[in-house]
């Protein structure tokens, strides 16, 4: 009898253990949406409370590995899809889909629909920023909190480097040819990465070599300026964005990479006009502050989730 307990629990322990390696591990699928492939990866238990992962550009679900693989989806579902155009979803011709935050929202809308994710918190980095709060615009009952890494919702946000793309917005076709430049070069790309981080050793090149190979594959410098040409729409949206964030006032976590060159540290701690209780931190990273600090970005982000289960408990 012993000896029959003995291996019943060892086939109980094996099976327990499956399930939860199962559970932690990252998967890679995609689903149709609207008529398009989205590509998205996932980890963690599917019951938990669910991390919705909205990535930045030229990025994609990709930047988010290193917290889709870290202890957080051992307790969260975390999803990080690919926007259309980006990574491994479907890359519609832009005369077939209208390169706009618009429609890019709307088709993650439709995706987190697909998944049947009710409720979740945002994770939005740089145009995660214009996809996420759109999805909260449409739809605030789904927002339990919001995660904000260098992504701008106040003009103050916005560096120097923005008057030749406010140009490109007044006259595109006297200024594309600057523009593809000063966003589709290889420096342009690396720059993204390093900013003015004083130790660019600690980069490494893959980050920015593997982006300029996607910007330059065919189709994707119309696709990628006709998103960023949008772009204007964001800005003359921040008044309706704050007005949402003083309104509902979502529980926020904003890290922020100090040696970004696009978006300044001012643009971070505007957030605490919209709400006083906003959690801001600025890290010594860069644009992508994954790039070097995923170790402190995991550890804020659990402290964040944990504070916010205790707050629904009460």
């Amino acid at each position: 009898m012993k000896s029959l307990t003995l291996v019943f629990l060892g086939v109980l322990f094996t099976m327990i253990s499956t399930i939860a390696a199962t559970e932690t591990a990252v998967t890679y699928r995609s689903i149709r949406v609207d008529n398009l492939d989205i590509f998205y990866r996932q980890s963690g238990p599917k019951d938990g409370p669910t991390i919705f992962l909205l990535h930045g550009l030229p990025s994609s679900s990709r930047m988010f590995q290193p917290l889709l693989e870290s202890s957080l989806n051992e307790h969260y579902h975390l999803v990080a899809p690919d926007y259309p155009g980006f990574g491994h979803s479907s890359w519609p011709n832009p005369k077939e889909f209208a390169y706009t935050f618009d429609s890019v929202a709307k088709v993650m809308q439709d995706f987190a629909e697909e998944l049947h994710l009710s409720q979740y918190t945002l994770f939005m980095q740089d145009y995660g920023g214009p996809v996420g709060v759109r999805l909260a615009l449409a739809h605030s009952d789904k927002i339990q909190a919001m995660i904000v890494q260098n992504a701008v919702s106040h003009e103050e946000g916005l560096s120097s480097l923005w008057a030749v793309r406010r140009a490109f917005w007044e006259d595109r076709a006297a200024h594309e040819a600057e523009v593809r430049a000063n966003l589709l070069s290889l420096e342009a790309t690396r720059k993204r990465h390093v900013g003015t981080s004083p130790d660019i050793s600690l980069y490494n090149p893959d980050l920015w070599v593997d982006e300029y190979y996607f910007l330059n594959q065919p189709g994707q410098a119309d696709i990628q300026l006709d998103l960023f040409y949008d772009y204007q729409n964001n800005v003359k949206s921040y008044p309706k964005w704050q007005q949402w964030l003083q309104d509902h006032q979502p529980p926020m976590l904003v890290l922020w990479g100090k040696y970004d060159t696009s978006f300044t540290v001012a643009g971070a701690e505007a957030y605490h006009r919209d709400d006083p209780r906003a959690e801001v931190h600025i890290l010594d990273a860069g644009h992508f502050a994954m790039d070097l600090k995923a170790g402190e970005i995991i550890r804020l982000t659990e402290a964040f989730m944990k504070e916010l289960s205790l707050r629904s408990e009460k």
